[in-house]
């Protein structure tokens, strides 16, 4: 335990002490009122360290009186004859749940903490696209879409372990500039093949993009597995006029 009071897995030798001491799921040992133990609680962690929900456990180990030389236990425990020192004797006793810091343990990197590194990744924030280019017409709806990448990849070094992020754009919010929010799961596409449209009155508008990206990882290779958030971007906007075409009627033979 650290002297801030936060406890700190490691796989540094113990010296003689009269516990051993093992790290569970919170739930997972069914020891005693181990589940009653278990508090809904966050553990935060910078981005370079991993911080677990976990239950401590401890149990009884033989230790020697140094002035009489005979064996004991915490507790009392009667002692076989023969045991050596430092054998362990009884049952697991539940210690606390609580947030443990098992960097030192050098875990693989897990979904929340990559998770965290997603957040950050430089994503691009996709523009905003219309047609007509300028102003549109009454009438005639504007086309929208976008044409940056919608999927990249990141290779991070996450406390020495290769870690490979791709992330998807996966949702497409078009604020028209109207009031109207549209939401879509395609780029949309420049007419002819255009998906996405929006009809305006007379007007002069601004719309924009909110793009979320999905995201899924592997680590030194191994399976993929997805990133448990998403993140979003919000690309330049677009301005334009809306008007109103009048008919005018002219002499044929002018």
């Amino acid at each position: 335990m650290s002297p801030g009071g936060e406890y700190v897995a490691s796989n540094a030798a113990p010296g003689a002490q009269p516990f051993t001491w093992r790290l569970t799921s919170p739930c997972s040992s069914q020891i005693g009122d181990a589940c009653e133990r278990a508090p809904d609680q966050p553990c935060p962690a910078p981005p370079d360290r991993v911080v677990r929900l976990l239950d401590i456990d401890q149990r009884r180990l033989v230790q020697v009186d140094p002035t009489t030389g005979a064996l004991f236990t915490e507790g009392g425990l009667a002692v076989p004859a023969g045991t050596a020192p430092g054998t362990p004797l009884g049952s697991w006793i539940p210690f606390t749940t609580t947030c443990v810091d098992i960097t030192d343990l050098n875990p693989p990197p897990s979904p929340d903490e990559v998770y965290r590194y997603f957040e950050t990744l430089p994503l691009p924030a996709l523009p905003t696209r219309q047609q007509p280019p300028r102003n549109a017409l009454v009438g005639l709806p504007v086309v929208f879409y976008t044409d940056g990448p919608t999927s990249q990849t990141f290779t991070l070094d996450i406390r020495g372990f290769t870690v490979d992020i791709t992330a998807t754009a996966t949702s497409f919010a078009w604020h028209t500039g109207d009031g109207t929010d549209l939401t879509t799961t395609d780029p949309g596409a420049p007419y002819p093949d255009h998906t996405i449209t929006h009809d305006y009155a007379a007007g002069t508008y601004t719309a924009s993009l909110t793009t979320t990206w999905s995201g899924t990882f592997r680590v030194d290779g191994s399976a993929e597995v997805d990133v448990p958030g998403t993140t979003t971007t919000e690309g330049a906007p677009a301005t334009f006029a809306v008007v109103e075409a009048r008919a005018v009627l002219t002499d044929p033979y002018d």
